[in-house]
């Protein structure tokens, strides 16, 4: 049995600067985002089952996935959200299932904003919340993307609570420093992961 970590927190926590240590590490990491997007690829079965159900404005003309004009469809509509979860989640599942079984580090990591949301902890042994204030999220992805202030906050306000995810969490970092201060708490648990994968 692989030793699975999942790795969560809100936009503007810092989980990439994180995932990115453990890369450093030499951990593999999955990132369900990334499998989000490969999913709904070009050619993709996913992104014909969305075409088919949505109709042929979610295709751009170079046959790519429209993400913004999808991404507004279902912001006003949740049933259309609730069907389009229904074509990409069990697919992003498989393919996440299928990419954490070919990983050949110590232990694995799956990471995913919506860890807690979607069940995603389910296939993990251990979960990792990497954990910032609101004000420094809202900060730190209005520096980074190009979102105003309202559209970080509906992100925040779609995600779990903060409370919620700090309850489900076996371990929890406080990101409110420099990356410093992030790699000393990444350090030792990164050596208990280890023991555990053993």
């Amino acid at each position: 049995m692989k030793f699975i970590l999942g790795l969560t927190g809100g936009i503007g926590s810092g989980k990439t600067a994180a995932t990115q240590w453990f890369e450093t590490q030499g951990i593999q990491v999955i990132d369900a985002d990334i499998v989000a997007r490969e999913i709904v690829a070009k050619g993709q079965p996913a992104l014909k089952q969305i075409q088919d159900t949505f109709g042929d404005w979610v295709i751009l003309e170079n046959g790519e996935l429209d993400r913004r004009a999808l991404r507004e469809h279902i912001f006003q509509d949740p049933t259309a959200r609730h069907t389009l979860e229904a074509i990409t989640h069990p697919a992003i599942r498989l393919s996440i299932i299928q990419q954490l079984q070919a990983a050949s580090s110590p232990y694995v990591i799956l990471v995913s904003p919506l860890l807690f949301e979607t069940n995603q902890h389910q296939l993990t042994q251990h979960t990792l919340l990497i954990d910032a204030s609101e004000d420094l999220q809202i900060f730190r992805a209005s520096q980074r993307d190009e979102q105003n202030i309202e559209q970080i906050k509906n992100i925040i306000a779609a995600q779990m609570p903060r409370l919620e995810k700090q309850k489900l969490a076996n371990d929890i970092v406080l990101n409110d420093g420099q990356l410093d201060h992030l790699y000393d708490h990444l350090k030792p648990l990164h050596e208990k992961y280890l023991k555990m994968a053993e």
